[in-house]
């Protein structure tokens, strides 16, 4: 089981508020519209140590977000998220505390579904152990953790409703049923982690029903739990229940996707009126793989083919114009975090990578890279960026990814500031893969924030001459891309970090930079002092395994 949360301790921000935008060349005259009254920059502080307590939740906006899911619901965007803040401030609060938001830019504080463990997991977990041959753990020693719930809206019978699936992880050892600590080793593997499933029509009064068992993890080695020591990573479970995602398929059926590290991601169809498994899942271990996974689910991509400790988790699926787009974390939450996607033009896959990689086989790393760790200039930049949720914005259509971005250790002489989670809103692009295939279109997040940047018309090309700050995010474990000189010259030329000519497609919004097509938009620069609307584009080039993001300077 991967260490999911880091040590996360208490420390100082200024207080949220909102402030005009500065005028620049980006924006339109004042007399050209009046969208400029109607649109202000966010001013909140990345670093929101000083209202990080729980007394302040109020006033935390994208404050203390980890493995966020959104889904749309009467005029709201509701997001819920892992039980995790700084300063361990959701303690003894409740569980998979909530936010939501009608713009996606400023959010406010919502309770969650529970504030104890349902009963259903300690019953589940004992009547396991009990067929297992196992001595049950009394309730009040099992250790759990609650982690990376997702959210859709479902519609039931015709009426609309917030369907949750959440993930609840025991910590306990199975051989002798006590807490997971370097004194208690006896040999095993912990226990597994369950995935239960929970609805809403109230959840802005946080009412919640409770559905309970869903599935929970499983083994392809029958009772063979044990564990030759604390260092050994050839995991008991093939499967392990965490981490779910929800699709409605285009024919109507419903499926759930979850897994993490372990042996990759299971796909298990469910009951789209109850939520629950179409099929009897039976005992909990299996003595092969194919025994296992015809009951748990068909494994649909893995990292690495034969690993169990393949360092991927937190799937997240869409369906886009005929393909099934799964997004997948890659590595350690808390530094070396990034985000890959694959697609299948069926839901079991095979799910391939932009270079034709079998990512269902595990025949590799996969590419593009959505996220990974940044850095622009006059800021600390942002690392641990990953666990999506990907959704579209209700009124356009347009596709936002969203996730934690961690601040790197030591920022402003804090040690614990790694442990700073702010939600990123990131609009994603759909990008050409080369500019020889202009409908081979993959999704890249841009690297700005969401503000709600008003659409001012068209961006010209003039408009885009000048020095940028390009960042080529190829994939190093645990290390920020830095940002360095691109300038874009009037004719058509460029140099610095990338030399040679560019070229500008207007009605596409699409700016050709030698081989690679990026997608150019506007969005703040959260990095400037004052914060400003700029420039910013994202792409990538399916022979160079990297992913492309800038913005323009001032």
């Amino acid at each position: 089981m991967r260490l999911k949360y880091l040590l996360i301790i208490s420390v100082s921000i200024t207080a949220l508020t909102f402030a005009g935008c500065e005028k620049n060349d980006i924006e339109p005259e004042e007399d050209e519209t009046d969208t400029l009254t109607n649109f202000t920059i966010p001013t909140y502080a990345d670093d929101y140590s000083s209202i990080s307590s729980w007394a302040n939740r109020n006033e935390w906006n994208l404050a203390n977000v980890h493995d966020p899911s959104v889904a749309y619901f009467e005029g709201y965007y509701y997001m819920y998220a892992t039980d995790a803040s700084y300063g361990n401030a959701h303690d003894g609060h409740g569980h998979f505390q909530g936010k939501r938001s009608k713009d996606l830019v400023n959010w406010e504080w919502i309770g969650g579904p529970f504030y104890e463990a349902p009963s259903w997991v300690a019953d589940s977990l004992n009547a396991i152990r009990s067929r297992m041959g196992l001595d049950a753990i009394a309730n009040d020693d099992i250790r759990y953790g609650y982690w990376a719930p997702v959210v859709r809206r479902v519609n039931v019978g015709g009426q609309d409703k917030l369907r949750m699936y959440y993930s609840i992880v025991i910590d306990n050892y199975i051989k002798t049923g006590k807490a997971n600590t370097s004194s208690n080793f006896d040999g095993s593997w912990t226990e597994r982690a369950f995935i239960g499933m929970c609805e809403s029509t109230d959840p802005a009064g946080a009412v919640w029903t409770d559905k309970g068992f869903v599935t929970c993890s499983s083994s392809d080695r029958g009772l063979n739990y044990s564990r030759s020591s604390r260092n050994d990573w050839n995991g008991y479970f093939y499967y392990n229940a965490i981490d779910p995602t929800y699709i409605e398929a285009p024919d109507g059926k419903h499926y759930l996707i979850y897994g993490s590290w372990h042996s990759g991601f299971a796909l298990l169809e469910v009951d789209a009126t109850t939520g629950k498994p179409l099929k009897a899942l039976g005992e909990p271990w299996a003595n092969s793989v194919s025994e296992l996974t015809t009951r748990y689910g068909v494994r649909v991509a893995t990292r690495t083919a034969g690993s169990r400790w393949q360092g991927s988790e937190a799937p997240e699926i869409i369906y886009r114009d005929g393909y099934y787009y799964l997004f997948m974390a890659y590595d350690g939450l808390d530094v070396p975090y990034n985000t890959r996607v694959v697609r299948s033009e069926n839901i079991e896959g095979p799910y391939l990578d932009i270079t034709g990689r079998n990512c269902t086989e595990g025949r590799g790393d996969c590419y593009p890279i959505v996220t990974h760790p940044y850095k622009f200039n006059l800021h600390s930049g942002w690392v641990g960026i990953s666990h999506c949720c990907i959704f579209q914005k209700e009124d356009t259509g347009e596709w936002f990814y969203m996730s934690q971005g961690r601040l790197p250790a030591n920022v402003g002489g804090n040690a614990w500031s790694n442990a700073i989670m702010m939600g990123h809103v990131l609009r994603i692009v759909w990008c050409p893969a080369s500019p020889d295939e202009p409908d081979n279109l993959w999704p890249i997040a841009l690297p700005e924030r969401y503000a709600g940047v008003p659409d001012w018309g068209t961006i010209s090309k003039d408009s885009l001459v000048g020095t940028w700050e390009h960042i080529n995010l190829k994939y190093s474990y645990g290390n920020q891309n830095s940002a360095s000189t691109l300038t874009l010259n009037a004719d058509g030329t460029m140099t610095g970090a990338i030399t040679g000519n560019w070229s500008y497609d207007a009605a596409k919004k699409q700016l050709t930079l030698g081989d690679v097509v990026v997608c150019v938009e506007r969005e703040v620069d959260w990095e400037a002092t004052p914060r400003r609307v700029t420039f910013v584009y994202a792409g990538t080039a399916r022979n160079k395994f990297a992913t492309y993001w800038g913005k323009k300077k001032k």
